[in-house]
């Protein structure tokens, strides 16, 4: 996926992503490819895990996509998708990350995928789509020349840090690496870009789950953090139900659907009053849109029309149809209220406020006053100004509130760690191949703070 092209200072940098991996090389024009955001595989389908390569290279990966950037004057950044998938119409070909782009037909693709709930716990394809990243077919780097930062969830499992360690320091033979929270990357970044703010809160919503994370002074207050079950791969799955109940059997069409969430979902800004919208006919109902499917032979993703265009001719008459209504703001209702499916956890606002009462009373202002949202499912149309709505409502009247979103919120965290990489304490963060030689695990868990 081509997010941009830039002009960086880095001598060479490479990023992999958890839900996405974002690749940066010369030349070449890389076609949009929407995140699993998370993503075990999709735009607001996502996959968390980041590679960034320091001062050389920068590389970030996670559970639904991959990052990479390689030096030169100009570079793009792609979002891979972090999974192996197998079509129907080639069962003898696997497709790694971005080589879905050469399948003749993507519906009903098998996904295959590394991270479950969050975790990796799937290291053969993890292996299997780093390999490729780090081929010459995509994006090649000699890591004895090239540090690397890698982001991975917080709290992560001691098990899954240390295989994580073991791989990049004796199978890629990395010479520098730092393991970091992508978190603490779009905090960085944040602060970089902020200078004088003291604290932040990060609202990082992606494919598996969806973080609330307090940072004062540029640390995170673990205290503070709060974790909801709820994230892009669970918004598609709902989708998919919805849709198979009410109009076609989609269940095996995750790929298509996961495109239907992003194309034609929004957050509602009042959601009583568009229930009553939804509930109208014909031009009243300002809500209900088609959504073309994609056929894969001359649309290869399909896209939203207004129900007035809808024509008698034969191109349309050989379209398939979904008739979307209240199912574009209910989806993503859920991040807001996951008691809706019977989770019993706070919704993003109510977990902002929660997560800010528990901070020092002398940081809480300025927690209000600099809230970044990140991750796939921020992506919503309305997301933010509910979010600002919503806090606003809870919090004391004498204290500001300000949301941001990022003009890119999938790869905010990406260009954090470019930044960090050429900070001159980048070096004292990370570990190296001698000290891992000599210390081991303990050398890595003395400066990583996951």
């Amino acid at each position: 996926m081509v997010h941009a092209q830039q002009k960086l200072g880095l001598r060479a940098a490479s990023i992999l992503g958890m839900e996405h991996s974002i690749v940066l090389k010369e030349g070449g024009n890389f076609e949009d490819s929407i995140f699993a955001e998370s993503n075990e595989a999709f735009r607001v389908k996502r996959f968390r895990f980041d590679i960034c390569f320091g001062q050389e290279t920068l590389c970030g990966g996670g559970p639904k996509t991959q990052n990479v950037m390689h030096e030169r004057d100009s570079v793009y950044v792609m979002v891979i998708p972090n999974c192996v998938m197998k079509a129907k119409s080639e069962r003898r070909r696997p497709f790694v990350g971005d080589q879905l782009e050469d399948c003749r037909d993507a519906s009903g693709l098998f996904y295959i995928l590394p991270f479950q709930k969050g975790y990796l716990v799937n290291w053969d394809v993890q292996k299997n789509v780093w390999d490729y990243i780090f081929s010459k077919e995509c994006c090649p780097v000699n890591f004895t020349e090239t540090p690397l930062i890698v982001t991975e969830p917080y709290f992560n499992f001691t098990s899954i840090q240390e295989a994580m360690t073991e791989i990049f320091f004796e199978e890629y033979e990395c010479k520098l690496l730092l393991r970091i929270n992508a978190g603490d990357l779009s905090c960085y970044n944040y602060m970089k870009k902020n200078p004088g703010t003291l604290c932040c809160l990060l609202v990082d919503s992606g494919y598996s789950f969806t973080h609330i994370v307090p940072y004062i002074k540029g640390k995170k207050l673990k205290q503070g953090i709060r974790r909801i079950d709820v994230g892009g791969k669970m918004l598609t799955n709902h989708l998919k139900e919805i849709i198979s109940y009410r109009q076609l059997h989609v269940m095996d069409e995750t790929h298509v659907m996961n495109q239907v969430k992003e194309d034609a979902c929004f957050v509602s800004q009042n959601f009583v009053r568009d229930m009553d919208i939804a509930r109208k006919r014909d031009k009243e109902n300002t809500i209900a849109r088609d959504y073309v499917l994609p056929d894969f032979t001359t649309l290869r993703r399909g896209y939203v029309r207004s129900i007035d265009a809808c024509d008698k001719t034969s191109e349309s008459e050989q379209q398939q149809i979904l008739r979307l209504n209240n199912e574009r703001f209910t989806v993503p209702e859920i991040l807001f209220h996951p008691s809706d499916l019977g989770i019993s956890q706070m919704g993003i606002p109510e977990a902002i406020c929660h997560s800010i009462s528990v901070c020092p009373s002398k940081t809480q202002p300025h927690l209000y006053a600099n809230i970044l949202l990140t991750g796939g499912c921020t992506l919503f149309p309305g997301f933010r100004e509910r979010i600002e709505a919503e806090v606003r409502s809870r919090a004391p009247d004498d204290l500001d509130v300000r949301v941001t979103l990022p003009a890119n919120p999938i790869t905010y965290a990406w260009h954090g760690g470019a930044m960090l990489g050429q900070d001159s304490e980048f070096c004292s963060m990370a570990v190296s191949r001698e000290e891992y030689e000599e210390g081991g695990h303990h050398s890595c868990f003395e400066k990583f703070v996951i």
